[in-house]
C-alpha cells in the first residue's frame, strides 16, 4: 500500500520510521533527513513547531533503525538499496596475488636482515661508566637503626 492510500487516522497509528521507509521506497532515491521528516510532518498535519522539536528524535530513530543507512552529505536511503555482493573467490585471488608479490620482494631482504642481526649483536655498548644505578643503596628491613642518615 502506498503512502497516499493511507488516511490521516491510519498514518497517526504508524511510527515515524515506518512512514519514512514508505517515503524512501516510493521515491526510490536517497533523500536528506529534513526532507523526509518534512513530508511526514505535512502528512500528519504536525506543523513547523513539531518539525523543529522532533527532528533530533527522528534522526536518532533513523540512526538506530537497521533498515536505513546514512550516506555522504547528509543523505539517507534504505539499506536494501546498498547491499554489496561479495565474491569469496575474488577476495581469495586478491589475497593470493598480494602474498606472492610480497614474498618475491622480501626474500632477499629477509636473508640480509637475519645476517645483519647476528653480525651487529656484539656491537652493544656495555660501558660500566654509564651505569645509572652505581650510587644505589639497598636497605634491608630491620637494619634501619644501624644506618646513619
Amino acid at each position: 500500500m502506498k503512502l497516499k492510500d493511507y488516511t490521516l487516522k491510519e498514518l497517526e497509528t504508524l511510527p515515524f520510521d515506518d512512514i519514512a521507509y514508505m517515503i524512501l521506497k516510493e521515491k526510490g532515491k536517497k533523500m536528506k533527513i529534513n526532507e523526509i521528516f518534512k513530508i511526514i510532518c505535512n502528512k500528519l498535519n504536525l506543523g513547523e513547531t513539531a518539525f523543529e522539536e522532533q527532528i533530533g528524535d527522528f534522526f536518532s530513530l533513523l540512526s538506530t533503525e537497521k533498515r536505513f543507512i546514512q550516506l555522504d552529505k547528509g543523505y539517507w536511503d534504505l539499506r536494501e538499496n546498498h547491499t554489496a555482493e561479495i565474491s569469496i573467490k575474488e577476495i581469495e585471488d586478491e589475497l593470493d596475488d598480494e602474498v606472492l608479490i610480497e614474498d618475491d620482494d622480501n626474500e632477499d631482504d629477509k636473508d640480509e636482515k637475519e645476517d645483519n642481526y647476528y653480525d651487529n649483536i656484539d656491537d652493544v655498548d656495555d660501558d660500566e661508566e654509564d651505569d645509572d644505578l652505581k650510587d644505589l643503596v639497598i636497605v634491608d628491613e630491620g637494619y634501619e637503626d644501624e644506618i646513619d642518615l
